[in-house]
């Protein structure tokens, strides 16, 4: 029996829409992670990017367990002296809450090649409104 392994010209990529209100950060982030990099495909070929499109909506209604919401901290260095920028997960989640997600997410991928192309897969939209209707992306409970 000969390993599959599977052609570019072969992949075909779904759409998924995933509501961030409905589960805490670190699980969503393992569904996300794992949809991208096309894990629960049966045609999954590790050195090939086979992984779907996720839309992630309601991403300012974020649920953490425990006192992440105030201890967890995001930090941004400039690569200047004095230039460590800190926040807290409450003030990413106010100002920007799409970047605690795609935090998340990038952190269970692989740091490979393919990674950058499997984020840009990702869309985190922070109300219920999203811009993907078109695709008619299959929801995820």
């Amino acid at each position: 029996m000969k390993t599959y392994s599977q052609k570019t010209a072969e992949i075909s990529r779904d759409w998924y829409l995933i509501d961030a209100s409905t589960m805490p950060l670190g699980r969503l982030a393992v569904i996300i992670a794992d949809k991208l990099m096309g894990k629960s495909k049966v045609t999954y070929t590790p050195h090939t990017d086979n992984g779907d499109y996720v839309v992630v909506i309601n991403a300012k209604d974020l649920i953490v367990t425990g006192n992440k919401m105030v201890e967890k901290m995001y930090h941004h260095y400039s690569g200047y002296p004095g230039g460590l920028k800190s926040l807290k997960l409450e003030e990413v989640i106010e100002k920007n809450p799409a970047i605690a997600i795609e935090a998340a997410v990038h952190g269970m991928l692989p740091k490979n090649k393919l990674t950058a192309p499997r984020m840009a897969r990702l869309r985190v939209f922070a109300g219920a409104e999203h811009a993907h209707t078109a695709q008619n992306p299959k929801e995820i409970k």
